[in-house]
């Protein structure tokens, strides 16, 4: 929920306008080695656009807000997102009380970037939620056996939809919410009552760390590639100066797989710079993985998570910078919402101490060391984190912490057709019909420095709905 870029004067003054919500961003840094780039947001792990909430798998809930306040009446069942090349996937909402956002950006995230893992919040719930996606709709797409599992009244797909998401709903948003459907309310109480805590599923790629730093003349690394694909395609970026990417054994390397360890070989005199390595794959995001908005202006939308998946192209980038001598630093930030914050990792791979500046305070890391410091940041606060490194440089991170579940219903219509005798009290968990469009919805870009903005993610494969 961050972005992360290097500073420019003409860029400065764009980065109110072009701001993205990342939730995990990375520099290597080295001198004057990395020109000004724009950046777009990384791919590492799932990015896409939401379509909305689907009419034909969903239905009416009930719903009152966490202090008991006044019923409302919800749209509950699974949203529809657009992968791009006619691929799609389905999630359910796990942010109830906040509202969605027309064609709103997502991208996929850890549980540790969302409000599943917020403070004070018993983490097991998540791992329960992610049990509900595995044993409800549309995982189990045979709705008389469903029926029959749960002890409830004929299911359709509408209701079965609207049963899940009320379970889920129980979990992450901890609010007074029955489905208005009988056989929908049995199918979200047996879900409720049955699912027990699994572990979070991996990401769909990932790159490990997503940034290293050395000094010229060694084997730079290792950057561990996660992925559920079979097989990868490595590739370094065409400015790689001479610099190779090898394995442990200093081969040569064009794919790897799930563990493939890689690194970057610099030869000795190489002058100080930085490059990248591209990872790409088609695979299948794992049921359970988050979602969280991100786009234009900081504006958050309702987080979402996994329930039906589809094959996509992916890619996940990571960089590597070098120099000669002095303080090789590796500067990045991590969305904590378990501490509502962020953490600002500087790592040294250089031969003198590295001293950098957060907050008007000065840290020091020795050579070989890094430092994390926690930078706390209000809910639903815009906030730029600036790292000042020993060349002046500026190192930035940017965006808005979405780590809090609200407590009030949103009052946006639905934006699909309520019941009839209920259209005027439907509410928004969906994006609203009635909302201005947020037209040409950009993903921000933003100014790069001494690397790029990257994505951490992995796992499982299952089938969409249609």
């Amino acid at each position: 929920m961050f972005t992360t870029y290097r500073r420019s004067a003409a860029r400065i003054a764009a980065a109110g306008v072009a701001t993205g919500l990342l939730a995990a961003g990375a520099f290597a840094g080295a001198g004057s080695a990395v020109a000004d780039d724009a950046a777009t947001p990384s791919s590492s792990g799932a990015t896409a656009v939401l379509e909305g909430i689907q009419s034909d798998l969903s239905d009416v809930a009930t719903v009152a807000t966490k202090d008991g306040g006044t019923n409302t009446h919800e749209a509950a069942g699974l949203f529809k997102m657009d992968l791009g090349g006619g691929k799609s996937i389905y999630t359910y909402c796990i942010d109830l009380f906040n509202s969605t956002k027309p064609k709103a950006h997502y991208q996929e995230v850890p549980w540790s970037a969302t409000s599943l893992y917020q403070q004070g919040k018993d983490r097991a719930k998540a791992g329960k939620i992610a049990w509900i996606l595995n044993h409800s709709f549309p995982q189990v797409d045979d709705l008389g056996a469903l029926a029959t599992t749960a002890g409830a009244g004929p299911l359709t797909k509408k209701t079965a939809a609207a049963g899940t998401q009320v379970a889920i709903w129980r979990l992450s948003d901890d609010p007074t919410a029955k489905a208005n459907d009988p056989a929908a309310e049995q199918l979200a109480d047996y879900l409720s009552k049955t699912a027990v805590a699994v572990a979070e599923p991996d990401a769909s790629l990932t790159l490990d760390p997503p940034s290293v730093s050395g000094k010229s003349g060694d084997r730079i690394g290792p950057v561990t590639v996660h992925t559920n694909a079979k097989s990868a395609d490595a590739e370094i970026a065409a400015d790689a100066a001479g610099v190779k990417l090898v394995d442990a054994d200093g081969r040569p390397v064009t794919t790897a797989k799930d563990g493939s360890k890689l690194y970057f070989d610099v030869p000795a005199g190489t002058k100080d710079g930085s490059t990248s390595v591209k990872v790409t794959a088609t695979t299948t995001v794992p049921i359970g993985r988050a979602f969280t908005g991100f786009g234009a202006n900081d504006v958050a939308s309702q987080t979402q998570i996994l329930a039906g998946s589809d094959t996509t192209p992916l890619t996940a980038q990571a960089t590597v910078t070098w120099a000669k001598k002095g303080a090789i630093p590796a500067v990045s930030a991590a969305v904590n919402c378990a501490k509502g914050g962020v953490d600002v990792t500087a790592a040294n791979k250089g031969d003198e101490d590295l001293v950098f500046s957060l907050g008007g305070k000065d840290y020091t890391v020795a050579p070989g060391a890094s430092q994390t410091v926690l930078v706390p940041v209000a809910e639903d606060q815009h906030y730029k984190i600036d790292v000042t490194l020993p060349d002046k440089s500026v190192k930035s991170f940017e965006g808005v912490l979405d780590c809090k579940s609200a407590t009030t219903v949103p009052t946006t219509p639905a934006n699909q057709p309520s019941p009839a005798g209920s259209d005027q009290d439907l509410a928004a968990t969906g994006s609203s019909s009635a909302t201005p469009m947020i037209a040409g919805i950009a993903i921000a870009l933003v100014v790069l420095g001494g690397g790029a903005v990257f994505f951490f993610r992995r796992k499982k494969s299952a089938t969409g709905t249609e």
